[in-house]
């Protein structure tokens, strides 16, 4: 399909690319455990077993998973903000090593050091959770100059927010990153809200996919709640940057089912409108009713799935109430200090 030169909106309904039943089922699994997990995690929150901030990522499931699945695993780098934990999942991190890291146990993945809105594997090129909003931009930037250096290949895929996209580092960030050219494709997860406010209140220009053509940098809006199109369009951006093209923006729109963290009550938005997407455009629904509809499972097949999924949950949710808090010298360890 011939698309704009800078940006292109979200295709419609009728030119959905098609899954597979494989594709189904996996996209199925990741986002399922996504889900279930951030719903254990909001549990344990309110039982003051998870400390400080913890943002969760329910109902955008369908972003990360559809990037990931198109992108090679192993090889290309992701970067996110402090909305991290279903990125992690996706990427094959051990759920009992993210749930420990919320609990601040020494199994956790930074050592029970950082918490939720920190966390890192360099084996499996995740370069965080970041607390700074828009910091992850210009890391993910020299993340991609990093691989054009090498020559190794790889794409850097750079994830924030509509909030973070009006922070002046990500607009720095696109000028060098089309200056030089780098494999990076820039993920604008846009649930609408920022940390609180409505995108027709804080952004002059909404169409979030044309802020890069001030850099000449081309830009797609995609319906960010259907996984298919995700992969689809990720699939596209993905070998745009890997070719040597350059940048390339993805504006997901998506909707947070929760607040901006677990402290938000999130007044500013009514309860019918989050029903609707729920009743409507849950990511996860969609991918059930192309199962069951077309023959390729049944009830009982996406219940075992499910219990399966339970499973792998609670063993991590034990972990992390279990596992020991890190010891009084690790403090003074993964520190750098400069004379």
């Amino acid at each position: 399909m011939a698309r704009k030169a800078v940006a292109t909106k979200a295709k419609t309904q009728s030119n959905v690319p098609e899954f597979t039943k494989e594709q189904d089922l996996e996209a199925y699994r990741e986002m399922l455990l996504i889900r279930r997990f951030e719903e254990k995690a909001g549990q344990m929150y309110g039982m003051g077993l998870i400390g400080g901030f913890c943002h969760l990522y329910i109902g955008q499931e369908a972003v990360v998973t559809g990037i990931t699945m198109a992108s090679e695993k192993g090889k290309d780098a992701q970067i996110t903000g402090y909305r991290d934990h279903g990125h992690m999942l996706v990427m094959g991190l051990d759920p009992k090593g993210v749930m420990a890291e919320l609990t601040g146990r020494q199994g956790g993945l930074s050592k029970g050091k950082g918490g939720s809105m920190h966390m890192f594997s360099n084996e499996h090129r995740f370069y965080g959770g970041n607390g700074i909003v828009g910091a992850q931009v210009s890391l993910g930037a020299g993340l991609a100059f990093a691989a054009k250096y090498k020559g190794d290949g790889s794409v850097s895929l750079a994830y924030f927010g509509d909030g973070a996209a009006n922070q002046g580092q990500v607009y720095e960030t696109f000028n060098m990153a089309k200056l030089w050219n780098l494999p990076v494709v820039f993920v604008i997860e846009n649930n609408k809200y920022a940390m609180g406010t409505s995108i027709e209140r804080a952004a002059a220009t909404t169409d979030f996919s044309m802020r890069g053509a001030s850099f000449n940098i081309p830009g797609e809006q995609v319906d960010g709640m259907d996984v298919r199109m995700v992969y689809d369009a990720a699939k596209r951006a993905i070998e745009h940057a890997r070719s040597g093209k350059g940048p390339f923006i993805l504006e997901m729109l998506t909707y947070r089912y929760r607040g901006h963290s677990m402290s938000d009550p999130a007044k500013y938005r009514s309860k019918d409108e989050v029903t609707k997407y729920r009743q409507e455009r849950d990511p996860i629904e969609q991918v059930k009713a192309r199962l069951l509809d077309g023959g390729f499972q049944t009830e009982e097949d996406l219940k075992k799935i499910e219990n399966d999924i339970r499973a792998i949950v609670t063993e991590a949710a034990d972990f992390a109430t279990n596992d020991p808090e890190p010891a009084a010298s690790e403090l003074w360890t993964d520190i750098t200090i400069s004379a």
